[in-house]
């Protein structure tokens, strides 16, 4: 599309806008009635430990989205030299689970808790036990029975209880629905009723309060479940005002469900299909396979999800991945600086990147572990990060970077050795996203070589989540002929594009194996670690 045909859509109020709560970027991705990106906006932001917990503030969140979306404005006008008015459809997203209660005044009754907190391993094992299904420590469901645990006053003055995209969307529409796919982060899906599990929450209500003095019952407190395309209320007039300060977005714009960024990662890569799946791998990775049939057992580090509308996923989530990698290469740029050589980041990744695959498959006998905050995957409730390695292994650069590189996906490969090699499952494609495959087939190298499969990256692939949600906001108003979503992304958005493949190579495969045996071997050092208290 020329910028002509893209500022007409602007001020035609045909464009949607995508926004996607990330771990370090809030990102908003603006696209046209032809579902490409049209213009781009984004904010940086970083989580805080606070009280031994891992949240953002309120004012972060509301700073954070006003900032990004006056970062879109602020494009819209230099590129086409217009403004933003109004809008065809607007779609939220948010990293997933979490814990945001709110008390009969609205008011929220607790810092908000997000996924990473690894503090709910009582509660997350309890309800497991409970509900036969497993039920991971960031869940919303567990980080509730956690509070209730603890005995936490606030719990009895809960009248609501979201995840942080169903926050924002009730702010803006004074709606408080959830997407079905980030609902099934919250408590499991019934896929009959594509809605909560009524058996599972009756079990929780009569735990939790069999003589009923809370006041509440789970399902009245959780938002109401709804499935891509469905209607999830429209912009208000204060909504409009939090999401713009300047006055100029109108009211009325209809908004599709807040989902999760898993499944607006789904959606990005056209992985809402059975036998298609997508890996995300950036500050944490997960893995999300669509399935054809249900799992022959529940497991531990497996999570039972949906894609939007409701088809089921095997999910692993890996609370680490790049952010120990990215540290590593911090400090090859301070070294450059100390040189007084200039850094250009892009180039200084790339290069590292491409060396590590000059290295043994094996790593030469290094080992990384990537643990800056726990990983349940490996039952690990806190991380410190490590390198180790003998005074016999081959200890060159390409292997420590390629070592770094195994770590990054190494727990995720962990987690999908069960899939593939005890539940048989069968894909016909999986596409990767995210920051670790910025460097051209590099990271769908190393993520090809740890589970054993073809792996695609898309063009696409870099607009990621933001692109995602605006594209589910897209199916909402622009799908006249009632197509199923995987149908609507076949036909409307990819129309064929599979991406860039990488196939596996058997020699990093066998590499890859040698290196995941001796990491798990060493866990026992990892834990120690963890053990010292500094």
């Amino acid at each position: 599309m020329n910028d002509l045909n893209a500022k007409s859509t602007i001020e035609a109020g045909k464009a949607i806008l995508g926004v996607e709560f990330g771990s370090t970027r809030i990102k908003a991705v603006l696209i046209d009635e032809e579902n490409r990106p049209i213009a781009q906006g984004s904010h940086e932001w970083e989580n805080q430990l606070v009280d031994g917990l891992w949240t953002y503030s309120a004012e972060a969140i509301w700073g954070g989205l006003q900032d990004c979306y006056a970062s879109l404005r602020a494009s819209v006008k230099e590129q086409y030299g217009t403004e933003i008015e109004t809008l065809a459809a607007i779609g939220i997203s948010a990293m997933m689970h979490g814990y945001m209660a709110f008390n009969g005044k609205d008011e929220l009754l607790a810092p908000f808790r997000t996924w990473r907190n690894t503090n709910t391993a009582q509660a997350a094992a309890e309800l497991s036990k409970l509900f036969n299904f497993n039920i991971p420590l960031r869940w919303s469901i567990s980080h509730l029975y956690q509070a209730i645990l603890n005995n936490e006053e606030h719990v009895r003055d809960i009248r609501f209880q979201t995840t942080l995209a169903g926050y924002i969307h009730w702010q803006l529409t004074g709606v408080k629905v959830l997407g079905v796919g980030d609902a099934s982060g919250m408590l499991p899906i019934d896929p009959a009723t594509n809605d909560y599990s009524a058996e599972m929450a009756g079990k929780f209500d009569r735990l939790i309060d069999p003589k009923g003095l809370f006041g509440w019952k789970l399902l009245d407190i959780f938002p109401k479940v709804v499935l891509a395309g469905e209607n999830a209320g429209k912009l208000t007039e204060e909504g409009a005002m939090r999401l713009d300060p300047s006055g100029h977005l109108k009211a009325g714009i209809p908004l599709c469900p807040p989902e999760g960024d898993a499944g607006t990662g789904m959606v990005a890569t056209n992985s809402v299909r059975p036998r298609t799946g997508n890996v995300s791998a950036g500050t944490s990775s997960f893995s999300m396979i669509v399935l054809e049939k249900a799992l022959s057992q529940p497991y531990k580090v497996i999570d039972m999800v949906t894609t939007p509308s409701g088809s089921p996923v095997a999910m692993v989530h890996c609370n680490n991945c790049t952010s120990d990698l990215n540290a590593w290469v911090g400090l090859f740029k301070e070294y450059q600086q100390l040189l007084g050589v200039p850094v250009d980041m892009d180039e200084l990744f790339g290069r590292l990147y491409s060396h590590a695959l000059e290295g043994d498959a094996d790593c030469g006998g290094l080992i990384a572990y990537n643990y800056i905050s726990g990983e349940p995957v490996t039952g690990l409730s806190e991380g410190r990060p490590l390198f180790v390695r003998s005074a016999n292994d081959r200890f060159s650069l390409a292997n420590f970077m390629r070592a770094n590189l195994y770590a990054s996906v190494g727990v995720l490969k962990i987690g999908n050795d069960i899939l593939f090699k005890k539940e048989n499952i069968k894909v016909d494609r999986i596409t990767g996203h995210g920051g670790l495959f910025r460097t051209k087939g590099v990271g769908q190298r190393i993520l090809a070589a740890a589970i054993n499969s073809p792996i695609s990256v898309m063009e696409t692939a870099g607009e990621g989540g933001a692109w995602g949600i605006a594209l589910l906001a897209s199916y909402l108003v622009n799908n006249d002929r009632h197509l199923s979503l995987a149908d609507f992304l076949d036909e409307r958005v990819f129309a064929g594009n599979t991406g860039m493949e990488v196939k596996p190579e058997a020699g990093d495969v066998a590499g890859f194996e040698a290196y995941i045996e001796k990491y798990k071997a060493g866990l026992a050092i990892e834990e120690a670690a963890v053990r010292y208290k500094k």
